[in-house]
């Protein structure tokens, strides 16, 4: 494709050399790059893409998109722009001929519900003899055509490819998981949103964010820049509070909630260990739910897929039939078979106020006991990891700590951290033996995750229920010395099989 049908896309401040020049591929990676195509010089959090013009250019790159004038631009075109991220978003929607402009794509951001609402949604459409591609944290998928996830939502590049791929293969529509990274670096600005979900926004990604204002904003940005485009509308989970704050900057937008009040809500349901049931009013008509889902909270998942899929004007006959035809979601309260007598669940829950929630729907099933095995990511926001310990604790008969995917980070400082929350409920930590005995409520820690997860099992009597938290659908454990498999569903497994130890 020529630069200048690209350049009509995006936003340029200047242009140094031939605009006629034909773009064979594009890339922000110089060791990508071959003769003939564009280099995007991005600013990352680790490294700067500038630094790596001279390498993209002797590699063959025939244009530069750059946020600053280099040496050696005249060896190639060099487009300056304000923004390179923004820049690469719409080139490349442009170069993969705009995949997403004549097809239905939803759009779901929030901290927690994402990829259970878009596993919803496909099963919606697929009852509606449509052809969804899911674009997710789990996977990128369309069809049997399954392709690995490094982020929930991929750099705009990466993207479009995808889309357009899965595009040329029949797909139509598309769910997409949008992250608040990918919406803070304009991941996603290429994309014509025709729906937007919003889930929630509980402490999460500080680290990167550095408060929940600026949490915020990066979300808003689906609704206030990108959906208008595409005369989009906003389905809103008013059960949140940064909900309601969202829907009452968007006059028109599409309400979910409980109370009777939002424009999607429950006349009746029932939440028990079969799933939920209920009647759901709807601006389209009554739906009527029976799904498989567990807990509570999954409620305003299933009502934010209503809306999503109202919103799209799909009926309520279809919308029921999806809804009970949805399989669980991998790593979401995924059930693990066992001849214990007990209920063992495998959660990705990673935050305090996830943790929390799940904690509170399981204790609403009424267990003889509950049993939590969590731990804390290395690397990244510290505040939550006392939250999520305290949220364990308070919730759990016997809490079990250990680790998640420490990263380059000390386990035992994260454990630290994790102590502190535990300590904010129980005075001391329990020894094995008082673990036992299973006398009253407490913690105890045991770094291994493996080692943790087989005392677990080995505590497991009938009626319990054993929770075992943060890693989901992940098979991998990411340590200092690299990524390891490790699947928890998997270690459970084992441990069952072998009999549990102490």
């Amino acid at each position: 494709m020529k630069l200048e049908q690209i350049l009509k896309y995006c936003p340029v401040q200047q242009v140094q050399g031939r605009l006629d020049v034909e773009v064979s591929g594009m890339h922000y990676d110089s060791r990508q790059i071959r003769h003939g195509d564009a280099f995007f010089a991005l600013r990352g959090v680790v490294s700067d893409g500038h630094g790596f013009i001279p390498a993209a250019i002797a590699c063959g790159a025939a244009v530069v998109f750059t946020e600053e004038v280099f040496e050696g631009a005249d060896q190639v075109t060099m487009v300056k722009v304000e923004n390179t991220r923004l820049a690469m978003a719409m080139a490349a929607s442009a170069f993969f001929s705009n995949p997403t402009r004549d097809i239905p794509v939803v759009g779901v951001t929030g901290t927690n519900g994402k990829t259970t609402i878009t596993y919803l949604l496909e099963a919606i459409f697929n009852r509606a003899c449509l052809a969804p591609a899911v674009v997710g944290t789990i996977n990128y998928r369309y069809g049997t055509d399954l392709r690995n996830a490094p982020h929930t939502t991929p750099e705009s590049l990466d993207l479009m490819k995808q889309v357009s791929d899965f595009r040329q293969n029949g797909a139509c529509p598309l769910i997409m998981e949008v992250s608040s990274h990918a919406l803070d670096q304009y991941r996603a600005d290429g994309v014509n949103f025709k729906v937007g979900v919003f889930t929630n926004l509980t402490p999460e990604h500080l680290d990167y964010h550095l408060d929940m204002e600026r949490y915020f904003t990066s979300k808003y940005h689906l609704f206030k820049e990108l959906l208008p485009r595409n005369q989009g509308r906003a389905v809103i989970n008013v059960d949140d509070v940064y909900g309601q704050r969202l829907a009452a900057m968007l006059p028109g937008s599409l309400t979910c909630g409980r109370s009777p009040q939002a424009d999607i809500h429950p006349q009746t349901l029932d939440i028990s260990l079969r799933g939920i049931h209920g009647r759901v009013t709807t601006p389209r008509g009554t739906v009527d739910i029976a799904s498989p889902l567990l807990g509570d909270y999954n409620v305003e998942n299933l009502l934010c897929a209503v809306g999503a899929a109202v919103a799209l004007d799909l009926s309520p006959t279809t919308i029921s039939a999806g809804l009970a035809e949805a399989v669980g979601v991998p790593g979401r309260l995924e059930r693990i078979e066992n001849d214990r007598d007990a209920v063992i669940l495998v959660d990705y829950a990673h935050t305090g106020d996830a943790l929390r929630r799940v904690i509170d729907a399981l204790l609403a099933l009424a267990p003889k006991r509950l049993l939590t095995v969590f731990g804390c990511g290395g690397d990244r926001d510290r505040s939550k990891r006392p939250i999520m310990a305290e949220a364990a604790a308070r919730g759990s008969d016997i809490t079990i700590a250990t680790s998640d995917n420490p990263r380059k980070e000390d386990p035992e400082r994260i454990l630290n951290d994790v102590r502190a929350g535990l300590g904010r409920v129980h005075e001391r930590e329990w020894s094995k033996a008082e673990a036992i005995s299973g006398a009253g409520k407490g913690y105890i820690v045991i770094p291994d995750r493996r080692q943790a997860i087989e005392f677990a099992v080995s505590l497991l009597q009938p009626g319990d229920l054993l929770l075992v938290a943060g890693k989901g659908h992940e098979d991998y454990q990411i340590l200092a010395t690299g990524r390891i498999h490790f699947d928890d569903r998997e270690e459970l497994r084992r441990a069952l099989q072998a009999g549990g130890r102490q």
